[in-house]
């Protein structure tokens, strides 16, 4: 088997400063003072006036003994910040640890990717995925770091089992699911929930903008549901194999989908004036998230 070919000097810098931020005891304290103290004050301030939550009672009500993972449709870049805003406004108290598996390119392969990764998530996207072949064994590598992250009660890894971006009109059109994250899922057997998302765009300054204009909370509303966990047992008792794999994932995108068509029926009693500014789903009537005690290492 040929060799993988060799990282170039920003891909190992990179590559150290995702593992050190995510995988060490000082590194993961850190990287949870950030997200709280840093991330998730801004986030709120920019996009929680016109954020409409569903299902966040009873995600606040589970009881997870392992990690957790989060399946969602994919249609902005910003997703992952507005999950982190759900989860820490709740407060989601087994919230404790986000991950968020990206792709390699620009966040560890170029420098700026590496400032952005750090001065935004603190180094919360991770591990990187390789596209290219010849890095087979670091996505190996990557798929052994995924499964340990969700044996860790606490941890809650993010996954697009469409495993790329939507690009097209339509958000509700998602793309085809791909085996990787019913792989992740059947490997580790972590608590699996549902999420679709709808209604942030790919432009971060625009988005802010919109957000304390009088559309943002009609027009312009960023609605998040939640579904319970999926039961996946039946497939955890088959034999491991592609096409279970495959199987898996449709499963978590048929339940994305039907989030997907509650997410279309909240919006439209929105536009009809069915949901009042007082409704307790808008997420800045929940007040601010409450720190816990248990940040500190382990």
């Amino acid at each position: 088997m040929a060799e993988d070919a060799p990282l170039s000097r920003v891909e190992r810098l990179a590559l150290k400063f995702g593992e050190f931020a995510n995988e060490s005891r000082q590194g993961k304290w850190l990287q949870n003072r950030f997200l709280r103290g840093i991330s998730y004050p801004w986030v709120r301030a920019s996009i929680s006036r016109r954020m409409i939550v569903e299902g966040l009672e009873d995600l606040m009500a589970l009881r997870p003994t392992s990690g957790v993972m989060l399946v969602a449709n994919h249609r902005s870049f910003f997703d992952s910040y507005a999950m982190l805003l759900a989860c820490y406004m709740g407060p989601v108290a087994w919230a404790r640890s986000l991950q968020f598996p990206v792709r390699s390119n620009f966040f560890y392969d170029k420098a700026l990717g590496i400032v952005i990764n750090a001065a935004i998530a603190g180094g919360a996207m991770y591990p990187p995925i390789f596209r290219d072949k010849e890095r087979r064994s670091l996505n190996d590598e990557a798929l052994d770091r995924m499964v340990e992250i969700l044996k860790r009660p606490g941890s809650v890894l993010g996954m697009h089992p469409e495993g790329t971006r939507g690009k097209g009109p339509d958000p509700y059109e998602l793309l085809p699911a791909q085996p990787g994250a019913g792989k992740v899922a059947l490997l580790a057997r972590p608590m699996v929930i549902p999420a679709f998302i709808n209604g942030l765009g790919n432009n971060i300054v625009a988005d802010i903008r919109v957000t304390f204009t009088d559309k943002a909370r009609r027009e312009k509303a960023i609605i998040s549901v939640f579904g319970p966990p999926i039961d996946y047992a039946d497939l955890q008792a088959e034999k491991p194999r592609p096409t279970l794999y495959k199987k898996c994932a449709d499963r978590f995108m048929a339940e994305v989908k039907k989030l997907a068509v509650r997410e279309k029926e909240v919006r439209a009693d929105l536009m009809a004036g069915r949901i009042s500014d007082e409704d307790p789903r808008w997420l800045d009537n929940r007040g601010a998230s409450k720190l816990y005690a248990h940040e500190a290492p382990q």
